[in-house]
């Protein structure tokens, strides 16, 4: 049965100056005792229920990481963490970098007395922490693979974000924090898939007039409730400066990684993704395949990542 961890670091002063007061390190580990540790950790709405089969919030890789599954809770242990501020805490750092995550997921290995990581799986702003964890603590972590992240953030990326941001902060002076999140979840949703994948799934049926709303406005709005019904407005401001904030020297990363990149990725473009192998201080592999799903790809393209996940592994035991 996973078990959850907690890990009081009290108040935790960060790389900008910040302090996070109260800061709980939030972990949930699968797997059979004594066996090697993998930590996976995902995008800024993932969580530490990594494989909790598709419960609402909870399972969000469910279908690669599982007993007999690319990354094996038969063969591993696998170590999920909730990042940094708490969902339920109404604490709330003005800046927090990927260092201090990776600083955190340091206390939780820390206290599970775990001296080395088999591995470090991230995708997104968990692949980001990943090469923040390993250019900081290279002696912790055997291998890394990193999913659509690379060693700074892209700057068409910057600006959608940096948009969203403002979409959410109007929503809190207004006294909406929730329809800013949905707003900006939407525009969101537009820069994680391809315009390819808009323009095959939908035909532009307009579902309502004065004014005039399509099918295509029907989908970004569900996902845009959806995600504000899990994120708080504040966190949500926190976590994506953070991606903004997000740097790395690849020459100082010396752990062997795996990187995965969709082609169609719009946030983490491949000649980003490239230039992070050719300077990165160890041995590196990077890994392509197609998509239609852009950055969403690590949530989508399953069968594409499995066979190499399932390698990646292997190569652990």
């Amino acid at each position: 049965m996973p078990r959850d961890i907690d890990v009081n670091l009290g108040d935790n002063k960060l790389a900008r100056g910040d302090v996070l007061r109260d800061d709980v390190v939030r972990g949930r580990i699968y797997g059979p005792e004594g066996a090697p540790v993998i930590v996976v950790m995902g995008g800024i709405s993932a969580s530490r229920f990594v494989a909790d089969g598709g419960k609402l919030g909870r399972g969000w890789w469910s279908t690669l990481v599982r007993d007999g599954g690319p990354i094996d809770t038969g063969k591993f242990q696998v170590l999920g963490m909730d990042f940094a501020p708490a969902v339920e805490s109404d604490n709330r750092p003005g800046s927090i970098t990927t260092q201090d995550q990776a600083a955190r997921l340091l206390a939780l290995l820390d206290h599970l007395k775990i001296d080395k990581a088999a591995a470090i799986i991230g995708s997104s702003y968990g692949g980001m922490t990943a090469l923040a964890f390993a250019q900081d603590n290279s002696a912790r972590v055997g291998k890394i693979c990193v999913i659509g992240a690379a060693h700074k953030p892209y700057p068409i990326g910057v600006a959608w974000r940096g948009i969203q941001r403002r979409i959410v902060r109007l929503g809190l002076k207004a006294g909406h924090p929730k329809e800013g999140l949905k707003l900006a979840r939407e525009l969101a949703m537009t820069t994680y898939r391809t315009a390819e994948e808009f323009a095959d799934r939908f035909d532009l049926e307009e579902t309502a007039s004065s004014p005039s709303k399509f099918d295509i406005c029907d989908y970004l709005g569900s996902r845009g409730d959806a995600f504000a019904a899990l994120m708080d407005a504040e966190r949500f401001c926190a976590l994506s400066e953070s991606i903004d904030l997000h740097r790395v020297e690849p020459e100082k990363i010396s752990t062997p990684a795996l990187l995965m990149s969709a082609i169609s990725d719009q946030l983490a473009p491949l000649t980003d993704v490239r230039e992070l192998r050719d300077r990165l201080g160890g041995p590196s592999e990077l890994f392509t395949f197609t998509s239609l799903y852009g950055h969403d790809a690590f949530l989508k393209e399953y069968d594409a990542m499995s066979p190499k996940l399932a390698e990646f592994c292997g190569g652990l035991i």
